[in-house]
């Protein structure tokens, strides 16, 4: 209920029954989709039989209830190598999200002290937290930061030696014993 006589409270509970009817509105589009493949919104993917998915059920990350799940049908043709790939760059893309989402949430509690760039008098401390960083780190950090992760994309992770990567490539499938997102660290 959105009564209240306190408006910061009011907007609190506005806010969430906004968050919340996004999330309904998310799920309600998901069960069309479902109810549509396999004839109910709580889907038993038993049913749909024709799914080519089928040859990566036993894969690991394929979860209950959904199994495996490829919206976009990227592995509709059944390569392995392809859907080998394709699991490697997401393990990776979900890491990049992970220390994305700590660089996101840390500078809320803390830090660096000393300066970000001293010949522009810029401190760490000066950098405002989220997206409002970009107007205030200068360009060269942002190249720094571009060619470290140019370094960890050409080497994959072992700086001691330059991997075969690149369009279509991983540097954690090059190896003898190439397996997703292991890139032999430990």
């Amino acid at each position: 209920v959105l009564t209240s006589s306190d408006p910061a409270e009011k907007q609190k509970k506005l806010a969430a029954e906004l968050a919340n009817g996004r999330l309904a509105m998310m799920a309600i589009i998901g069960m069309f989709f479902q109810d549509g493949l396999t004839g109910s919104a709580w889907g038993d993917w038993a049913l749909y039989t024709d799914s080519p998915l089928r040859a990566f059920e036993n894969e690991i990350g394929v979860q209950p209830p959904v199994g495996f799940w490829d919206p976009l049908e990227f592995t509709k043709d059944g390569s392995r190598e392809n859907f080998l790939r394709r699991r490697a760059v997401e393990i990776k893309h979900g890491r990049v999200a992970m220390y994305a989402c700590i660089g996101y949430f840390v500078p809320e509690f803390t830090k660096f002290s000393g300066d970000l760039s001293p010949s522009m008098g810029i401190k760490f401390s000066d950098v405002p937290n989220g997206l409002g960083a970009f107007s205030v780190v200068p360009l060269a950090g942002w190249l720094q930061i571009v060619a470290f992760c140019g370094l960890i994309e050409n080497t994959g992770f072992t700086f001691t030696q330059r991997k075969k990567i690149g369009f279509m490539l991983d540097a954690s499938m090059t190896g003898e014993k190439a397996e997703p997102g292991n890139y032999g660290l430990g």
